[in-house]
């Protein structure tokens, strides 16, 4: 008798999953532009599900403000490429650990709110960064600013070339991201988040440092999110303080995104994700049809299942994609 987390599902699940991203990395040879634009967007929306996945789902910290790190990823990446002339592939980074950085004093002031007030601090710290970049007039002001043709054409020469750069850099992102996360729970820092999760008070009384888990989880979301940011606009080759900081985009969807997927699983940002542009592809033409379509999808996943659609499947099966859970070989079902 032995402990482990993998199990045939999840070995199977890692197996099928390193050939699909084979695939995947080999799209621009098969897929259109227009697939890939949209592939793209898709692993960007898995990264910021994810990264908002482990802020609410595993410590606890409901932000409805996350869109303040996009847009400072966004107007990071832009002021490094076009006002110090750093290269876009150094641009990108540098832009997160910007991110990182302000992170710690904006925790250091919102962590002395509580609930609701978190919440509410959480938005308006992403205001207070919309109103700073409109009146930054370097970066265009209210107006915002086009990425100049140079810094676009130093990516690669050609526009396919620059497509794909794109694109593989999305699904970079991704990758690391959903492997960070992954990381973050299988290491004694995600046992305390998993304890958080389930009883901050009865993980108080084991010793754990709340306080201090959930600053480390809130200064790597900040970053990672702040990444994922620069290349969205990036890809969009325009940035401006209304669709940068914006709320529904960056925020409310991806909410939706994980209420629908399974919060507190890896796999539910991911199958949210998928159903969410499934939706969208589908029915974006109906106009506020489709916005009550989400709100109705929304509302029937949290009385029906309140866990999300990973949860019930995983209820039902006891798969587990990515191995995360403690078992007892041959035994029993998996913990917490």
């Amino acid at each position: 008798m032995r402990v482990t987390r993998s199990s045939s599902v999840s070995k199977a699940a890692m197996a099928v999953g390193l050939v699909v991203l084979l695939v995947l990395v080999a799209a621009p040879w098969w897929a259109s532009r227009a697939d890939l634009r949209l592939m793209g967007e898709i692993y960007l929306y898995v990264s910021l599900a994810t990264l908002w996945n482990l802020l609410a789902g595993y410590a606890g910290l409901v932000s409805v403000g996350q869109q303040a790190y996009v847009g400072f990823g966004g107007y990071g990446f832009f002021a490094l490429a076009m006002l110090a002339g750093v290269p876009v592939l150094v641009a990108l980074p540098l832009a997160a650990v910007a991110g990182a950085l302000v992170a710690v004093p904006v925790a250091m002031l919102i962590f002395r709110l509580r609930g609701a007030y978190f919440a509410i601090g959480t938005w308006v710290v992403a205001e207070v960064f919309r109103l700073v970049a409109a009146q930054t007039p370097a970066l265009g002001g209210g107006s915002g600013a086009s990425l100049p043709a140079s810094i676009v054409k130093s990516l690669a020469d050609s526009r396919d070339l620059r497509e794909a750069m794109a694109y593989w850099l999305a699904l970079g992102v991704m990758v690391l991201t959903v492997g960070t996360v992954f990381l973050i729970l299988r290491s004694r820092r995600g046992l305390a988040l998993t304890a958080i999760r389930d009883n901050e008070l009865a993980a108080r009384s084991l010793g754990i440092d709340i306080w201090r888990t959930k600053f480390f989880v809130y200064v790597v979301t900040a970053g990672l999110t702040a990444l994922v940011g620069g290349l969205i606009f990036l890809q969009k080759l325009r940035i401006s303080p209304d669709a940068a900081f914006s709320a529904n985009d960056w925020t409310a969807f991806v909410i939706f995104i994980v209420v629908i997927g399974g919060i507190g699983t890896l796999e539910g940002p991911i199958i949210g994700t998928l159903l969410f542009f499934a939706l969208r592809e589908t029915m974006a033409e109906m106009g506020t049809i489709y916005l009550i379509a989400l709100g109705v999808v929304a509302i029937a996943v949290m009385l029906k299942a309140p866990t999300g659609l990973w949860g019930v499947i995983r209820a039902r099966t006891g798969a587990e994609l990515f191995p995360l859970s403690r078992r007892v070989q041959g035994i029993g079902r998996p913990e917490g």
